[in-house]
């Protein structure tokens, strides 16, 4: 076996009904219970028309600027997973455009993270198969490799191992360790609640915010009231 070469086949993925419940749960409240610390950079943005991102990550180490895994990986991919590439957040060659997400509807894949950039983006954007990727550039890229399928990656400082629970909307995109996915969907769903229920004190007029002046007292701020 050779690191930074190398394929693995099998892992165990994401429970489906995990994948279906976080679909329609918002990626921030999911980032608010994992401490706020497991997030992709900012810069991974959707390209595509629209819709949420919810599937078992099947990963993609690629050397920046080269797509070679990513061609075997949309011939590995099974129906319903998440392609994440970790492509070093590079921008000077386009890791994916018009062709490539053809093959990529075609394999029925829930959608396609890249941490690189992208091309053919006005085509991308008439598809509903989510697409993230940190930038774009009309320069294609290599076919040499090296690169690895079926391992740990990290993009930025998300660590994605493969199987683990990719969600996505406008605010971005997080993973989730499958071994813990339905108690941080659990806690998400009540963050949400919760956030609703302000949400209704606010708008009639019943926001208690005594919280922030406790807050700045424990801090020790100082207030003039001359």
């Amino acid at each position: 076996m050779s690191e930074g070469f190398r394929i693995r086949q099998h892992w165990k993925r994401a429970d489906s009904d995990d994948v279906a419940r976080a679909r329609g749960i918002a990626v921030s409240n999911i980032s608010d219970v994992m401490a706020r610390m497991n997030g992709a950079p900012a810069g991974l943005r959707p390209f595509h028309r629209g819709g949420a991102l919810s599937g078992p990550a099947f990963t993609v180490r690629c050397r920046p600027g080269d797509n070679l895994m990513l061609h075997k990986a949309l011939l590995m991919a099974q129906p319903g997973d998440v392609i994440v590439v970790d492509a070093g957040g590079a921008l000077d060659n386009a890791i994916m455009g018009e062709l490539m997400l053809a093959r990529a509807v075609q394999a029925q894949v829930a959608g396609v993270v890249i941490n690189g950039a992208i091309r053919d983006t006005a085509a991308i954007a008439e598809q509903d198969v989510p697409v993230f990727a940190a930038g774009v550039n009309h320069r294609g890229p290599y076919k040499d490799g090296p690169g690895e399928i079926g391992y740990a990656i990290s993009l930025g400082g998300m660590v994605v191992e493969p199987g683990d629970l990719i969600v996505g909307d406008d605010d971005g995109v997080i993973s989730i360790p499958a071994a813990t996915a339905r108690e941080v969907l659990d806690r998400a769903e009540a963050k949400h609640a919760a956030e609703m229920q302000q949400l209704e004190q606010t708008l009639s007029g019943n926001y208690d915010g005594a919280w922030i002046d406790a807050a700045l007292k424990a801090g020790g701020c100082s207030i003039d009231e001359q």
